[in-house]
């Protein structure tokens, strides 16, 4: 499947849900772990292809905060594959030009994790050509809920208060809103993803499990993006 009209009308900000890796697992009888390892070859192809196309800002929902209540034996293999994967791949985020960031309460991850993340954070930090946005440990109402203690704190912006304040003290400040939510494993919820950045953002939900996403399966979902019209609520 080839790209609509080349790489016009390209959503600057893409958020993707990775849903399925566990569920892939058990339609091949295997642990849930070997769906998220089996899921990184998905993120890498999903985050070049994003690049190449000319994605601007990529935010991949890894750990949610809610994450947590799963089997201590699974997050341990989690927090393990993500200190592998993290340093396996800095050499393809430079030489994409991709800089890395997160989202999410980054110090609840153990310490090695959050050590490894600062190093590729730093080491990428110059490169311009594309942002990959991590989700960890995230909770939009955790999120929504610290931005509202920031502002009580700082008594000198509460008369001033309006959507454009709100957001600067939200994790995502100086990050657009997205324009496309993907979700793979075709279940139709938002899983408190980004609740305050999605209110205008377009939908696509596909089928496959995030194991078996692939680049062609992300042009089909920026080719159904380019043909919907966006109003914003405004007639047109």
């Amino acid at each position: 499947m080839s790209l609509n009209q080349k790489k016009e009308n390209i959503p600057s900000h893409i958020a993707i849900i990775m849903d399925g890796n566990g569920r892939w697992a058990k339609q091949k009888s295997k642990m849930r772990l070997y769906g998220h390892l089996n899921g990184v070859k998905s993120v890498r192809e999903t985050v070049e292809c994003a690049a190449e196309l000319g994605v601007n800002f990529l935010t991949l929902y890894a750990f949610s905060k809610e994450n947590w209540d799963r089997p201590k034996k699974e997050i341990k293999g989690l927090m393990n594959l993500l200190i592998k994967t993290i340093k396996k791949e800095i050499p393809t985020l430079m030489k994409n030009k991709i800089s890395l960031k997160t989202i999410g309460n980054t110090q609840d991850l153990p310490l090695k994790c959050q050590n490894n993340l600062k190093e590729a954070i730093e080491t990428t930090k110059d490169n311009n050509h594309m942002t990959l946005i991590l989700a960890l440990s995230y909770s939009s109402r955790w999120e929504i809920v610290e931005a509202v203690k920031k502002i009580i704190k700082n008594k000198s912006i509460h008369s001033k208060i309006n959507e454009q304040i709100f957001s600067e003290y939200l994790t995502t400040n100086k990050i657009p809103d997205p324009e496309l939510v993907i979700r793979t494993s075709g279940e139709h919820r938002i899983s408190n993803f980004l609740l305050w950045q999605i209110a205008y953002s377009e939908f696509y939900f596909s089928r496959k499990m995030w194991p078996d996403f692939n680049k062609q399966d992300l042009i089909r979902a920026i080719n159904s993006y380019k043909k919907r019209k966006r109003r914003f609520g405004k007639i047109k």
